[in-house]
């Protein structure tokens, strides 16, 4: 008789394992992707829950470099645990009053998956988000004298995209950096009339333009110095000329 409970006991057991296996599995999948700019703050939240019918609630937090972490609540012990997460995470307000999770001050070491968890006496509910960190690069416009202009966004994720007013054939130069920072050279050459570097980032709402002006100004400039510099140098020999030219009147 012993024999047979503790048989019965173990497939009492396997079938709630398969059971919970099964439910598990049955879990709706939700991924959503997310785009954050760095030093900016996220809240993700799981979705719909009753707040009456929630035993448990987990986050399991999977960044793409660094340890994982994980925070979760359990309602029927009124507790909160967390496990090697940030400062910078925790729950929005209070886990017993809403389940959303924030990130404050976003990194690129918080690119990464996210997962919601929840345990209700209903159902189970289960949404994924994965986090992208994008960075706004810092433009710069650098117009040389030979004509030559050259369009730079520095240390942006993901590379910006460099166009110019009037459409020329400038050539574009990539340097990559770490955890997918880059920075993009675009050089326009010859210029003769003004110039417009217009930059777009998804990080920007609008595309940023910087302006090189016409040339034809300072070549005229330049060639007026030179015209002037000239004339000067012809009248002062001609005095010159006429000054030797009178005293030696004036001796003879």
């Amino acid at each position: 008789m012993k024999a047979k409970a503790d048989m019965n006991c173990v497939g009492k057991t396997f079938c709630a394992f398969v059971l919970l296996t099964v439910t598990v599995a049955m879990v709706p999948m939700e991924n959503i992707r997310v785009s954050k700019i760095a030093g900016s703050s996220v809240n993700l939240t799981c979705g719909v829950i009753s707040r009456g019918d929630l035993v448990v609630v987990t986050w399991k937090i999977r960044p793409r470099t660094g340890n994982h972490c994980a925070l979760a609540y359990r309602t029927d012990q009124n507790k909160t645990d967390r496990t090697n997460c940030s400062e910078r995470m925790d729950w929005k307000s209070s886990p017993e009053t809403d389940s959303a999770l924030q990130i404050r001050q976003v990194t690129l070491t918080d690119e990464g998956c996210y997962i919601c968890e929840a345990v209700t006496s209903a159902e189970n509910l289960r949404r994924t988000y994965t986090l992208t960190v994008l960075v706004s690069p810092e433009v710069t416009l650098t117009c040389y004298s030979n004509g030559t202009a050259v369009c730079k966004a520095a240390a942006g994720k993901p590379a910006a995209q460099i166009s110019w007013d009037p459409n020329g054939d400038p050539r574009t130069e990539l340097e990559n950096h770490t955890d997918g920072i880059v920075t993009v050279l675009s050089i326009y050459s010859p210029r003769e009339t003004s110039i417009t570097c217009l930059v777009s980032h998804p990080a920007w709402n609008t595309s940023q333009s910087k302006e090189c002006p016409s040339d034809n100004g300072n070549m005229f400039l330049r060639h007026f110095s030179i015209c002037a510099g000239l004339l000067g140098i012809f009248f002062i020999l001609v005095f010159v000329f006429f000054c030797k030219l009178h005293c030696g009147r004036i001796c003879y």
